[in-house]
């Protein structure tokens, strides 16, 4: 699923949400829509130095990889168990994992913690328990920490969703897509809309804070279709929405066999009326792909997106970490029972991937998630979270600036209206920075 915006979309790097707005840490890295912007490949460069500075919030990203079923459009780390989910092997992996990754972290407090997948609320309310009883006893988590726990509709359990808040989650993010039973079978989901419906009013009744996940530009889908979708979202009062482009992602099933999708202009007018709707109910859109009612923003992604740092964990989860000298980059084994066997060895072989972030990198690492904030962020945060001057980026700034794409005042750095619809573009002035 992509993060998307009307004519230009970006995921996070990154989860998650972008994908997903929640799952920054699962899948790092571009997505189609305006052109895709693919990581800078660049020369060594002197004279940029990363200097000390005070490390940036650090938040926690799990990953359960299995789903009942694969949809055709997903391209995140999922697969379908063969036979029951092997919890007591993923909890003991994921034990295992956490133990080895705590020399990096030592002494940090975590903030927050998101639960994503697959779908995790394949787990058990024990599997779930005893997860998050090892993260306290391990973590320095904030005793309030934001805990939110992706749900699919089709394995939702009222009882379930009490026992998950009883351990601790504060927020369930529910995967619902559309409201429309035609809709949700061309999108090859397990659940209908009764269920859906269903679903969320268990998940009200367990937490105060429920995201509802749902998708526009469906296969045959109507403009009037998207409306009626929406307006049912916004009906059951919940505090988050998460509405996302359907694109078609390399290796999946839509990408190889590709459904009727609605052409440009009718995605387009579906996206503006999103806008237009949410605003006019007291909905705030704060980034590109996020909704939400005074209060209920999700703090997990706003870190990702103000390039936090964030631990992943178990099967495929990518993580950013930062030291007073450089910045991490690690991604852990994608097949599960590779990174099971792998963390079991403690021996560093669960990682797929590690890698430092060049200097010449990261104005476009910080950009990438920074200027999908509706407002912003302030100027200060660049050199806090990057350890580089901001007068480095400035003179790009600059140029972006007098093309009407970004703004610079009260110390504060945003895209335009312009800027943040095609921000493929904007973000093009940092793929060479520093050669």
């Amino acid at each position: 699923m992509s993060l998307s915006g009307d004519r230009a979309s970006v995921r996070v790097a990154a989860q998650p949400e972008p994908g997903r707005a929640g799952h920054a840490g699962a899948e790092p890295g571009p997505d189609a829509g305006g052109g895709e912007i693919q990581r800078p490949r660049v020369r060594p460069a002197a004279g940029h130095g990363l200097g000390r500075r005070p490390l940036p919030p650090l938040s926690l990203y799990v990953h359960v990889p299995w789903c009942v079923r694969k949809c055709p459009y997903c391209d995140f780390n999922s697969h379908e168990p063969q036979g029951e989910v092997p919890e007591k092997d993923y909890l003991a992996g994921l034990q295992a994992d956490l133990e080895q990754a705590l020399p990096f972290i030592w002494g940090r407090q975590v903030i927050s913690v998101f639960i994503g997948g697959g779908t995790p609320s394949l787990l058990s309310a024990g599997a779930v328990d005893a997860m998050l009883a090892s993260f306290r006893a391990c973590l320095n988590l904030l005793p309030d920490a934001e805990i939110t726990m992706e749900a699919n509709p089709g394995t939702a359990e009222a009882g379930r969703f009490r026992d998950y808040a009883a351990s601790g989650v504060t927020r369930l993010s529910l995967g619902i897509q559309s409201f429309d039973d035609d809709a949700l079978r061309a999108l090859g989901r397990i659940h209908d809309a009764r269920q859906a419906r269903a679903a969320i009013e268990m998940a009200q009744n367990a937490v105060e804070h429920v995201n509802l996940d749902l998708m526009y530009a469906l296969p045959g889908q109507t403009l009037e279709n998207s409306r009626r979708d929406l307006e049912q979202a916004m009906a059951f009062g919940t505090g988050h929405l998460s509405l996302y482009h359907l694109t078609l992602e390399p290796n999946t099933v839509f990408a190889k066999y590709p459904p009727p999708l609605p052409d440009d202009d009718l995605a387009a007018g579906m996206h503006e009326h999103i806008i237009e709707a949410t605003a006019a109910q007291g909905w705030e859109q704060y980034e590109v792909s996020a909704y939400a009612r005074p209060g209920h923003r999700c703090l997990h992604n706003q870190n990702y997106w103000t390039f936090g740092d964030y631990l992943g964990l178990g099967p495929g989860a990518h993580g950013k970490l930062s030291f007073h000298d450089r910045i991490l980059r690690q991604a852990r084994k994608r097949n599960p029972d590779s990174w099971m066997r792998n963390s079991l060895r403690r021996d560093g072989s669960h990682i797929a991937e590690t890698h430092v972030i060049a200097p010449q990198e990261l104005p476009f690492e910080f950009m990438l998630n920074a200027l999908r904030l509706k407002d912003g962020v302030e100027t200060g945060l660049f050199p806090a979270h990057t350890g580089l001057a901001f007068t480095a980026v400035l003179p790009s700034l600059r140029r972006l600036e007098e093309r009407g794409l970004v703004t610079l005042a009260g110390g504060r750095l945003r895209a335009t209206e312009t800027g943040w619809r095609y921000l493929n573009d904007v973000l093009q002035e940092f793929l060479d920075w520093g050669e």
